[in-house]
C-alpha cells in the first residue's frame, strides 16, 4: 500500500472529525482505526495481498482497543460517581444531624440527634458514624445543622 493512500485516509478522518467536533487533540479512536484498516484493505496490492496473520493481528488490536476504551469509560464513570457522593457526605462531619430510628418491629419511630464523626461507603449505601456511638444511613437523616 502506498504512503499517499494512508495519508489520504488520515486526511479524510481529520476532515470528518473537524465537522463533528467531538474529538479533542490528535488521538485516534476506534472509529479512526477501523477507517484506516478499511483504507488499507481497499488499497492493497492485489498481487501481494495482506497476509491472514496480519489481518487477524490488526483485528485483535482493534478488539483490544475497543475493550480498553469501554473499560476506561466505565471506570471513570464509576470513580466520578463514587468520589462525588463521598465528598458530598463528608461535609456532614462535625455537623449535628437529626435522624429517624425505627423500632425493632418497624411499627414506630423516634427522632434522635448527634454529631457526625465519620462517613463510610458500604454495600448498602453511605453509613454515618455518630458521636453517640450509633450509626445511621444517610437516607434516615432528616435535619442537618451546625454543631453549636
Amino acid at each position: 500500500m502506498s504512503t499517499s493512500t494512508i495519508l489520504d485516509a488520515l486526511k479524510s478522518i481529520n476532515q470528518s472529525d473537524s465537522k463533528s467536533s467531538k474529538k479533542v487533540g490528535n488521538d485516534l479512536g476506534k472509529d479512526d482505526f477501523l477507517k484506516l484498516l478499511m483504507a488499507q484493505m481497499k488499497n492493497q496490492d492485489p498481487l501481494s495481498p495482506m497476509q491472514d496473520k496480519d489481518y487477524i493481528a490488526q483485528l485483535a488490536t482493534f478488539s483490544s482497543l475497543e475493550q480498553m476504551t469501554n473499560m476506561n469509560t466505565s471506570l471513570n464513570n464509576f470513580l466520578d460517581s463514587m468520589s462525588t457522593n463521598l465528598l458530598q457526605f463528608s461535609e456532614l462531619i462535625g455537623k449535628k444531624v437529626s435522624y429517624v430510628v425505627l423500632s425493632q418491629d418497624g411499627t414506630s419511630s423516634t427522632v434522635e440527634e448527634s454529631v457526625v464523626k465519620s462517613v463510610e461507603r458500604n454495600s448498602k449505601g453511605f453509613l454515618v458514624h455518630l458521636a453517640n456511638g450509633k450509626d445511621t444511613y444517610t437516607q434516615f437523616i432528616s435535619k442537618i445543622s451546625d454543631n453549636t
